[in-house]
This record gives C-alpha cells, sequence and structure tokens, in this order.
C-alpha cells in the first residue's frame, strides 16, 4: 500500500491574497452550468424556431453537457489542496483537518439535500460532500494514488455517462414532465429518489476531482505565471480532444444527423463524454492561461472573479431561479418556451448574477451560502 504524502504538500507557502484564476473560472463555470441546466425546466425542445433550436442544442452538447460539471469538480478538487495548505500554514496537522473536511463533507450533503426539496433535482452540492466524505484521505494520498484512482474511475464512469446519454438520444427527458402542480407536493416529490441519485452521481465526479487535486499541488491556477507551457498543452490538447469527441453527439443533437445503430449510438456517447473530463479540465487551463495574462483586472473580470468566490451562493441562487420561472406553482413557463428561449434564459441568469455578486464585493458582502458553510464548518457561531 502507497505511504500518505508528506504533510506539508507543494514546495510554495499559501499567499495571503486570493489568486485569479481559479475565482475566474468558477464564475465562468456557472454559465456553462446555467447552460446545461435551463433547457431541462421545459416542456417541448423544438417549439421555438427550428434553426435557432438547432443551433442551441448543438452548443449546449459540445460546450456545457457532461463537460461543465467536470469542471465545477475540478474546481472543487482544486479548493480542497488549497483548504489542506491554509490549515496547515496555520501549523495544523493532519488529523483535525481530515476532521474539518468530513464536517465540512456532512454539511454540503445538508446543504445539498435542502437544494434537492426545496429547488431543483439538479444537484452537485451533496455529491461533491458525500465524495469527500468517503475520499478526504485521497486529499493527501501520493500522486501514484490519485493517478491509478483517478484512471480506475473514469471507465465505470464514463459508461454510466454514457448510458445517459444514449437514453436521452432517443427519448430525451426533461424536469418539467415530472413537474409537481403545487408548492406542498414538490417540496415531498425529490426525496425518495435523492439517496441513490447522490450515489450514483458520487461515482461521476471522482475522476475529475482528483485531478483537481493534482492540479492544486503543482498550484497551476494560484500561480499560472509560472506553468504556462503545462498549462498550455493541458489547455490545448484537451481542447482538441473535447472537440473532436463531442462534435459527433453536438451534431446529433442538432439533428444534422441520425445514427444507424445502437453500436454508433454508444460510440457517440462514450466520446462524447469520456472526452467531457479532458474538456472540463482543459477550459480551467485556458482560463488559467488568461489569467496569466492580467496585469491588472479590469470591471469584467473583477465582477465575474467576484461571482467565483461566491460559486455556491448562486448556484443556489440559479436552483432557486428555475422554481421561480419555470415551476406550474410559480410563473409556469415550463410550456411557453423553447429550446432557444431556455439559453437565452440561463445567459441572462448568469449575467445578472454577475452582477449581484460584485455588487456585494463592492459592499464587502461574501456570498451567504459560502457564510453559512464556513461557520457550519468551523463551529463558529450563526
Amino acid at each position: 500500500m502507497s505511504k500518505p504524502a508528506p504533510t506539508t504538500l507543494g514546495q510554495a507557502a499559501p499567499t495571503a491574497a486570493r489568486s485569479l484564476a481559479p475565482d475566474l473560472a468558477r464564475g465562468i463555470m456557472l454559465l456553462l452550468i446555467a447552460l446545461s441546466h435551463a433547457p431541462a425546466f421545459v416542456d417541448d425542445w423544438n417549439t421555438g424556431p427550428a434553426a435557432l433550436d438547432a443551433v442551441a442544442k448543438f452548443g449546449k452538447s459540445l460546450l456545457a453537457d457532461n463537460q461543465a460539471r467536470n469542471m465545477f469538480v475540478f474546481l472543487f478538487g482544486y479548493g480542497l489542496v488549497q483548504l489542506l495548505l491554509r490549515r496547515q500554514a496555520k501549523g495544523e496537522d493532519w488529523p483535525p483537518i481530515r476532521k474539518l473536511l468530513r464536517r465540512r463533507a456532512c454539511w454540503l450533503i445538508v446543504i445539498g439535500f435542502a437544494n434537492a426539496v426545496l429547488f431543483v433535482p439538479i444537484d452537485i452540492v451533496a455529491v461533491y460532500g458525500l465524495t469527500l466524505l468517503v475520499l478526504a484521505p485521497l486529499v493527501r494520498a501520493r500522486a501514484s494514488v490519485l493517478w491509478w484512482t483517478s484512471g480506475l474511475t473514469l471507465v465505470p464512469a464514463t459508461l454510466l455517462l454514457a448510458w445517459q446519454s444514449v437514453g436521452a438520444q432517443t427519448a430525451p427527458a426533461t424536469i418539467a414532465q415530472i413537474m409537481e402542480p403545487t408548492l406542498a407536493a414538490h417540496l415531498l416529490a425529490n426525496i425518495p429518489s435523492w439517496p441513490a441519485n447522490t450515489v450514483v452521481s458520487t461515482l461521476m465526479v471522482v475522476p475529475a476531482m482528483l485531478a483537481g487535486v493534482l492540479a492544486a499541488r503543482r498550484r497551476l491556477l494560484d500561480e499560472p505565471g509560472h506553468h504556462l507551457p503545462l498549462l498550455r498543452r493541458i489547455a490545448f490538447t484537451g481542447l482538441a480532444l473535447a472537440l473532436l469527441g463531442r462534435l459527433p453527439a453536438a451534431l446529433l443533437a442538432a439533428g444534422a444527423w441520425t445514427p444507424g445503430s445502437t453500436a454508433v449510438r454508444w460510440t457517440v456517447a462514450v466520446a462524447h463524454d469520456l472526452t467531457g473530463y479532458a474538456g472540463g479540465i482543459a477550459l480551467a487551463a485556458a482560463i488559467g492561461l488568461a489569467a496569466a495574462r492580467v496585469a491588472r483586472p479590469g470591471r469584467l473580470t473583477t465582477a465575474v472573479a467576484a461571482l467565483g468566490q461566491r460559486s455556491l451562493t448562486f448556484y443556489l441562487f440559479q436552483a432557486a431561479v428555475w422554481v421561480a420561472l419555470f415551476y406550474p406553482f410559480t410563473l409556469s413557463l415550463h410550456d411557453d418556451l423553447g429550446f432557444a428561449a431556455a439559453l437565452g434564459i440561463a445567459i441572462g441568469v448568469w449575467a445578472l448574477s454577475v452582477v449581484l455578486a460584485d455588487a456585494m464585493r463592492a459592499l464587502g458582502h461574501r456570498g451567504p451560502a459560502e457564510l453559512l458553510l464556513r461557520r457550519l464548518t468551523y463551529r463558529q457561531r450563526l
């Protein structure tokens, strides 16, 4: 059995100021999450102009589906090492840090459960929590253990995603089809399926999360200027693989072609979902390259980074907006909009999030969800 890595990871001490790249990546990631989720709340994906809907489906499949989540999870793994380094810089040993990580994991599960019950059944927060609860020791495991664990879980994770994707190719299901007519029914509807959905989804996030741990040990996003050649290789290679592997599925989603057999459908799905891991990580690397060129962040960059600093708050904000806009007991827009219109709303919700986050930054307010999680994790008084 491999021994744990040394208690202190990396050579550089954590910097006092926040690094731009991780926050900027989280802010942009929320746009991809919105694009991925919004169409799930409309009844009919073909009610809008055919050409516009086809372009929207192509773009969502190529950029967001099973790629946004991997970028999200990669950044989550990255943040775990940042937390570990901060605690080590304060002189803490591994046992209390491990206890802290597991307490954080438990509260993430609680927050994710609340999100699934109160808002929408698309939740990643509890999945993060359960994964961290089970795999907390891997945050400091040797690199070889991380590589092997990531590689071994990549195969079943991809096959599980592909199984879902093959079903969606022929009969895309939307949450609109299972929306409850009343708030009371809504609050009860997602509880029975939540445990199984969370456990199954945990397998899907392990490969990208461990990649984030490996990247954080080298401080790829904290100090992107010191790692430009590696970031370029990751970004260009990963995005090229993602483009090649995801293009057939994107064309299929747009209706540009139809597979002739089940084998072809599975091949398309596996290629799409497997290269989604590469694409999600490559997008984070590309943002790191962009951040390395920013000598002084402009207004938009600062605002998007402010959103990234409050990513949990605005992930939950998105979920609340989907309920407010689409559910039968609220504005009930689920049967009024098509696919392209839903993506337009997603972009609008993200833009509003940027404005709100920047206003919070200017006023000196942290994200309420981040503040709550911190106080619960560190057992501070509420």
